[in-house]
């Protein structure tokens, strides 16, 4: 039996690598290598090919702080595709399988029977002519491209020893360039024909809608950007299941963006889901109804990953180049920090601190009293304790509906202007005012209130209780805001910079 061995990489495209060919000089070569593949593209990431007539799958299990990526091999299976494995390929492109009626498959059946009529999934024909390096303890491949009659170069570091990676990423002077996957980087190469990509973040309370398209300059221009509260999480912490009820109005609100996403011809939508459907028992039946109704596949994600695509946004949007930066998302179900210093990430993690489970708890979805008010910030303050003892940060970054709409109240803003919340400063007054505001009045009285999304009334004081502590915490008497959140960080990670 051929033991499976993850392995971590870093890999450029693109780059002017003259340098780093010259430093690999000093490494062995080996052979000179030709081969013509097929690579399988879909919005989730995983890298699938068909090189040598084998179907090849490669599945990313981890990023670490430096933003190493660890691919672990899952299946190298020759055709005809015995239909098990055909169904293994399809999940993980995150194509919903049509009735099998095969027991195998030709690549051309597997193909015009299973992959085009999903119309989720792009075919790349790739000629590759590549030479692998080692040193002691790397590899390293230089690889030419011909894909659709345009010419690449890319560059690849891999071991199972990510200390061993990085080191030989700095000696090849690669460690100033973006770390872009063979999916990612192919994306980007084609991306003057497939310009328009789409991230759906399914949250506890809400469910974020983003679509994208590049500019000339190679940047991101958001086309569609929108939230729709749906309270998936809504009787989630009693329960422990999520609800027929919310289900069935998150599914509703993704079946929608899916069909928009599609009048708007993106290339691919990649979809993620948090906090609620980390914990919820039923996870997997929830996952299988949404897919079922809207043929999306959610891709459940760590809250350390959702802290890490946060920090991208983060750096991204607000032009974050130095000192020491803690950047946190404070959701319906959880909250995620991320610790930093530039560009590298030293410290991720995900606490159960949302505003739902603090809003049912202490019933604060209406006016409460002060001695209420008071009980819900202890509990609050006690389950962020992994917070105390902590140097004061450079810099505190705060993101998530809570602090877009709390901006939002304290800009006057009948109608959001992302324009106008991104970068914009919070402090503690603020807070204060705001906190005594949503406390002395129920949720009609708040849905009043301009600047707050009325679906938010009943949660708001719960979040803004998070956001104060979270500041009380950290030493800061204000925060930056910013509107790019998850699905900023998403849509970079998935199709490019």
């Amino acid at each position: 039996m051929v033991t499976i061995i993850p392995r971590w990489e870093w890999r450029i495209f693109g780059a002017d690598v003259a340098a780093t060919e010259a430093a690999l000089a000093a490494w062995t070569p080996g052979p000179v290598e030709a081969s013509d593949e097929l690579y399988l593209l879909s919005a989730t990431g995983a890298n699938v090919k068909v090189r040598y007539d084998l179907m090849d799958i490669k599945l990313l299990r981890e990023v670490d702080g430096d933003g190493l990526e660890r691919w672990e091999p899952v299946l190298k299976a020759g055709f005809p595709l015995p239909a098990a494995e055909a169904v293994r390929v399809l999940d993980a492109l995150g194509v919903m399988a049509s009735p099998l009626t095969r027991d195998a498959y030709t690549l051309d059946q597997f193909l015009t029977e299973l992959v085009e009529p999903s119309g989720a999934v792009r075919t790349v024909r790739v000629r590759k002519r590549r030479q692998r390096y080692t040193s002691a303890s790397c590899m390293a491949e230089v690889a030419d491209l011909e894909v659709d009659g345009r010419v690449a170069r890319t560059i690849a570091v891999e071991s199972e020893d990510p200390s061993a990676v990085m080191a030989a990423v700095r000696s090849l002077g690669l460690d100033d360039q973006a770390n872009t996957g063979y999916p990612r980087g192919l994306w980007g190469h084609l991306d003057d024909e497939a310009r328009r990509h789409a991230v759906i973040d399914v949250g506890t309370n809400s469910v974020k809608f983003h679509i994208s398209e590049r500019d000339p300059g190679g940047g991101w221009r958001a086309v569609v950007d929108r939230a729709e509260l749906t309270r998936l999480g809504e009787g989630l912490g009693e329960q422990g299941e999520i609800a027929a009820e919310p289900l069935d109005r998150t599914a509703a609100a993704i079946a929608a963006m899916v069909e928009e996403a599609r009048r708007q011809e993106v290339g691919a939508i990649a979809a993620v889901g948090t906090a609620g459907l980390r914990i919820a028992r039923n996870r997997e039946e929830v996952i299988a109804a949404i897919r079922a109704r809207t043929g999306l596949a959610v891709e459940v994600i760590s809250g350390e990953e959702e802290g890490r695509l946060a920090y991208l946004a983060v750096r991204a949007g607000l032009g974050v180049t130095e000192g020491s930066l803690v950047v946190f998302d404070t959701g319906g179900g959880s909250s995620q920090f991320t610790f930093g210093q530039g560009p590298r990430v030293e410290e991720r993690f995900s606490v159960n601190v949302g505003a739902v489970r603090y809003t049912e708890r202490f019933g604060l979805a209406g006016a409460v009293a002060s001695e209420a008010l008071g009980d819900a910030l202890a509990a609050i303050a006690a389950d962020l304790s992994r917070l105390d003892g902590r140097p004061r940060p450079d810099q505190l970054v705060g993101m998530g509906g809570a602090v877009t709409n709390m901006t939002a109240v304290k800009l006057e803003l009948a109608s959001y202007d992302p324009d106008r919340v991104q970068g914009a400063v919070l402090d503690r007054d603020e807070l204060d005012r705001q906190i005594e505001l949503y406390r002395s009045r129920d949720a009609e009285r708040r849905r009043l209130i301009v600047g707050l999304q009325p679906k938010r009334a009943e949660v708001i004081l719960a979040g803004a209780c998070i956001v104060r502590t979270v500041m009380d915490k950290l030493g800061q008497r204000s925060l930056t805001v910013s509107d790019r959140g998850l699905r900023h960080g998403l849509l970079v990670h998935r199709f490019g910079t």
